[in-house]
């Protein structure tokens, strides 16, 4: 029987997609951080300011679950709500100086992590893969 090309694709997507995420949990269980701190504050980080549906959709996380996280950051003093002066129900969040000064500290830490995953790769392949999980995400 011929091999099933698009099931073996998908087998070893996903153990190489968990075992990705494992490894970068545990990077960032180094900083005192849980994944969910850490993804809402690299995206104000490199984003800028957003809204909590903005943030949910950038981090994949759900509203309701991300508004007790975005407190626990609040409270923290690594983010900061701000109302929306033309619909009072807009609310913004931004990262405040004390938010960006740990990143600016641990995120090349993260980075360079991420990169030593992906260091025997040449930049066509990784190129290859971006262009190839897009068109595959596409379809659904």
């Amino acid at each position: 029987m011929k091999e099933n090309l698009s099931l073996k694709a998908f087998v070893v997507l996903i153990k190489a997609s968990k075992a990705l995420q494992d490894h970068v949990m545990e990077d960032i269980k180094n900083y005192g951080m849980k994944t969910s701190e850490f993804t809402i504050l690299e995206t104000l980080y490199h984003k800028g300011k957003q809204t909590v549906r903005e943030i949910s959709n950038s981090v994949l996380i759900k509203t309701g679950s991300i508004t007790y996280v975005i407190d626990r950051l609040e409270e923290k003093g690594m983010l900061q709500r701000e109302h929306c002066q033309k619909d009072r129900r807009v609310v913004y969040i931004d990262i405040t100086d004390e938010g960006k000064n740990l990143m600016d500290e641990i995120f090349p830490k993260h980075q360079k992590v991420i990169e030593e995953l992906f260091m025997d790769i040449s930049d066509e392949q990784k190129q290859t893969v971006i262009d190839m999980l897009k068109k595959v995400g596409k379809r659904l």
